[in-house]
């Protein structure tokens, strides 16, 4: 396209000693829409993006250009019909640069902190219109760091059509235009996840709503203006939600959960609601609409009582419940953890944190009624106590698997033993962490009950000695895989040596950091670990001549080695580190202070392939 420039005068002296200077012709004089009726004709995405380098004023206008604004080519093929259809080696056009703007979204992408600008989401825009298409973009701001406005989701509104998966963090300046203009452009967007962006208002859900009904994945999180009125426009034009998180949102009520529940109840197999204000007949409502949901979560509900669960457990909706998780809800007792066995009959993974008023009793009952549990997790429930775990592993479904204890005070040691009882044949992992009643006499009874344990953790038991493990030990039959003994401060290498001599076979991972032990353990794991892929002796004793059985043993082949924090470990390990570094793949010398940085250096060099942290 030509353009007329005026011709300059030359520069002269008036009369009264002025001098009038003579300008240079520039575009730039051009008002932006000039710029931006003439970038409209730009033919393919090469020159877009070329335009775009020029500057930041370029840049803003070519990302503005929406798909159908862009001049149609057959009216340029018209004009020059030579140049349209050979570029300037005598080849065709490719039809990418025609139709670049029609993409199936290929991208992803993520700005961060202060790369989070208007500029870098113009420059997406611009540069993934003709490679593919942008399909996911991950925005995370900051709290002193706020340069994504209005004017960077236009941008992307225009130029990513085909943009499906949305997230903002952290976003203070992100406000109603700017999602409005997100639900203008993208209309294939099925995933949406708001965090902490306190100028959203239900505007920005109802332009969601109504420019995105696709939509079957969203998050929101800290959004104290969004409320009922949001969800009701959600609910009425995006009918196939298959995921709902709502998290501490003020305004979110009984009214604008249940109209999302009632849309989308053959569709919607997530929920997790958690810091809201609903009450009782909200479970009333999930398990009547619940239908399809097989993943539910429930966190920090002030308002909800024991009734709200009884009656939930109660109404027998929740059939294809498979994993649920009650985390710090005050209300939940004993009468409402039994009813909430019994009604969901498909259970299998159930989670427990933070709830004070459940005790023994609850739990036994639970375990009684919930056939088909697979998996159980408590935490900071310190009502619970031995008798309750015991007894829940004795009335259990023969499909439990796993069972997990977390800061549960309440689990001291027993006084008296337990009558000869047939053991719990099903369970496989036994994790126990930070409990600081449960010792010796403890682990020997659930050696007796769980014989079939490949998964054992113990962290944190101080009371734990080589005396209850080695108890524990012997009763394990189907051979131990993973040992996780990470701050047992009185495990020693007695220990240690006999689960090596009792596991060789099947043992594949093994955690003693913060273990008694020394270069004894070690020579053990060398001559009996055929099978170890993953060690950790982080904070341990061990020395160079402990490094050294590992490199020369035959039969290991470790994957994973730390021995962080093992101030014994010197630059003569360098050799041994050499020779293991023919299988090892991560590779942990952190705070090894007796190891050099001429020594790690030269490792890094010749252990090209393995990751390591030093």
């Amino acid at each position: 396209m030509d353009v007329y420039f005026p011709l300059s005068k030359r520069s002269r002296n008036s009369a009264s000693g002025e001098r009038f200077e003579q300008k240079k012709p520039s575009i730039e004089v051009l008002p932006d829409e000039c710029l931006f009726e003439i970038f409209r004709w730009l033919r393919g995405g090469r020159e877009r993006s070329s335009c775009a380098c020029v500057s930041k004023r370029w840049l803003i206008l070519v990302s503005n250009i929406c798909k159908y604004e862009i001049r149609d080519n057959n009216i340029t093929q018209a004009l020059n019909p030579k140049d349209e259809s050979t570029n300037k080696k005598g080849g065709s056009v490719s039809e990418v640069e025609h139709n670049d703007v029609d993409s199936d979204g290929y991208f992803t992408r993520s700005l961060e902190g202060k790369k989070a600008t208007d500029g870098g989401l113009a420059a997406i825009a611009v540069g993934s219109a003709s490679r593919g298409g942008l399909g996911k973009l991950f925005i995370r701001g900051s709290n002193s760091w706020n340069r994504v406005t209005t004017v960077g989701l236009r941008a992307i509104s225009c130029g990513c059509p085909s943009l499906r998966v949305l997230s903002l963090w952290n976003l203070s300046s992100i406000g109603d235009e700017g999602l409005c203009e997100i639900a203008n452009g993208c209309h294939r967007l099925v995933t949406l996840d708001l965090c902490h962006c306190p100028a959203v208002t239900d505007k920005s859900l109802l332009a969601i709503a109504k420019g995105c009904p696709k939509l079957n994945d969203l998050t929101i999180e800290s959004c104290a203006n969004v409320g009922n009125e949001g969800l009701l426009a959600l609910a009425s034009c995006c009918p196939n939600l298959k995921s709902v998180s709502i998290k501490n949102c003020p305004l979110v009520g009984d009214q604008g959960v249940a109209s999302l529940l009632s849309s989308a109840s053959y569709s919607l197999t997530k929920l997790k609601l958690q810091a809201l204000n609903i009450t009782d007949e909200m479970f009333s409502v999930i398990a009547h609409y619940g239908k399809s949901v097989t993943d539910l979560s429930l966190t920090s509900l002030p308002n909800v009582s024991d009734n709200g669960f009884w009656i939930m457990g109660n109404s027998q909706g929740l059939q294809k419940l498979k994993s649920f998780t009650i985390a710090s809800c005050l209300g939940l007792t004993d009468r409402g953890l039994e009813a909430v066995g019994k009604g969901c009959v498909n259970l299998k993974q159930f989670y427990l944190f933070k709830c004070d008023l459940l005790s023994d009793k609850g739990l036994v009952s639970f375990a009684k009624v919930a056939g088909s549990l697979e998996s159980l997790q408590l935490e900071d429930c310190h009502r619970i106590t031995q008798i309750g775990l015991f007894c829940s592993l004795l009335n259990c479904s023969a499909k439990l698997k796993v069972i997990s204890l977390v800061n549960c005070l309440g689990v001291v040691d027993l006084t008296t033993g337990l009558p000869p009882v047939s053991p719990c044949e099903s369970l496989q992992s036994l994790s126990i962490r930070n409990c600081p009643g449960f010792s010796n006499s403890s682990l020997a009874v659930l050696g007796k009950l769980c014989p079939q344990l490949q998964h054992v953790e113990l962290r944190r038991l101080h009371g734990i000695t080589d005396a209850g493990f080695l108890q524990l030990l012997e009763s394990c039959n189907a051979g131990l895989v993973k040992v996780n003994l990470k701050d047992c401060i009185n495990l020693s290498d007695k220990a240690v040596c006999r689960l090596t001599n009792l596991h060789r076979w099947t043992l594949e991972t093994l955690n003693l950091d913060g273990c008694k032990i020394s270069d004894a353990s070690l020579f053990a794991i060398a001559e009996n670990c055929r099978l170890l892929g993953d060690l950790d002796v982080s904070k341990c004793a061990i020395t160079d001549s402990g490094i050294a059985a590992l490199a020369h043993s035959d039969l290991i082949n470790v994957q994973i080695l730390s021995v962080s924090g093992c101030s014994m470990v010197s630059d003569k390990s360098l050799p041994s580190l050499r020779n293991l570094g023919k299988t090892l793949l991560g590779l942990n010398l952190q705070q090894c202070k007796a190891i050099s940085r001429s020594a790690i250096d030269l490792l890094v060099q010749q252990l090209w392939r393995c990751n390591i942290l030093f």
